[in-house]
């Protein structure tokens, strides 16, 4: 695994950390192969419950770091922007997407630890989590704009599905800074916390206690909710609840339910 992230596991909790602190974080070829790497690995462990995506120093992730931008002068392929690569087979999306979207089609949740700056590809970072905790003062910004371009890191599709598609357009248009608390107003983040990591991990524990194949299911039906037709919809929730009820994890979520116990679940296959 690559120094730019660090990992410590809580039971079924990873804690992720992107460890560039001196760079605020800062996207540079090495964190987007990291973070997807990381991704990659994570979805792979049965074990694995729920993950807190955060950065290590003064900020979440400043954006792309600035060198690598300046590295676009060289060309329009460089490789510095890691976001121009062609899309492999097995993928709908290019490194800089995937960096983020490995995140979004993890098959557990993911919650966001936001401090300091979340910036750029920094926002579109945390936008690629199931739920985002900010700081009241955290500085926030679709910045993209600022530089001449557009989100593209999968961040216009997160920001509709999240703030509508007006506000959308303001953010991006403007690229104007917007506290944790405004962003929480917004609908962009979840809610406000002062430690947000803390608040994080504590939500992620708790819902480590939960059945992980009815949580796996409910972020199933989420993820695919905005693109499926109505029929679609309520197809997917017969077949998934038709996949739990009576199964091993559901039976002992009841069982210990009743006998005031913690259940013990099976990982799923």
């Amino acid at each position: 695994m690559s120094d730019r992230i660090h990992i410590t596991r809580r039971g079924g909790v990873a804690d992720v950390r992107l460890n560039r602190p001196d760079k605020m974080n800062a996207l540079d070829p090495d964190m987007f192969s990291a973070l997807i790497q990381t991704s990659d690995e994570l979805a792979t462990d049965p074990s694995l419950r729920c993950v807190v995506l955060s950065g290590e120093g003064r900020s979440f992730c400043a954006g792309l770091d600035f060198a690598s931008f300046q590295g676009m002068s060289d060309g329009p392929r460089d490789a510095a922007t890691a976001a121009v690569d062609d899309i492999p087979e097995d993928r709908i999306t290019h490194r800089g997407q995937q960096a983020v979207y490995g995140w979004t089609e993890l098959p557990v949740p993911v919650v966001a630890a936001i401090h300091g700056h979340a910036l750029g590809g920094g926002i579109q970072l945390a936008l690629g989590a199931d739920m985002r905790i900010v700081a009241p003062d955290a500085q926030l910004s679709v910045l993209e704009i600022r530089w001449g371009l557009v989100p593209d890191m999968t961040g216009t599709q997160a920001l509709v599905n999240l703030v509508g598609l007006d506000v959308a357009k303001e953010l991006t248009f403007t690229g104007r800074m917007i506290s944790g608390e405004e962003a929480v107003a917004l609908g962009l983040c979840t809610r406000l916390a002062d430690d947000p990591h803390a608040e994080a991990m504590a939500l992620a524990t708790e819902i480590a206690a939960k059945s992980p194949h009815a949580i796996r299911a409910a972020k199933r039906l989420f993820n695919s909710a905005p693109k499926d037709s109505l029929a679609e919809g309520f197809s997917n929730e017969r077949r998934e609840i038709g996949r739990l009820i009576g199964s091993p994890n559901q039976v002992e979520q009841v069982t210990a339910f009743f006998e005031k116990r913690a259940p013990v679940f099976v990982d799923p296959a």
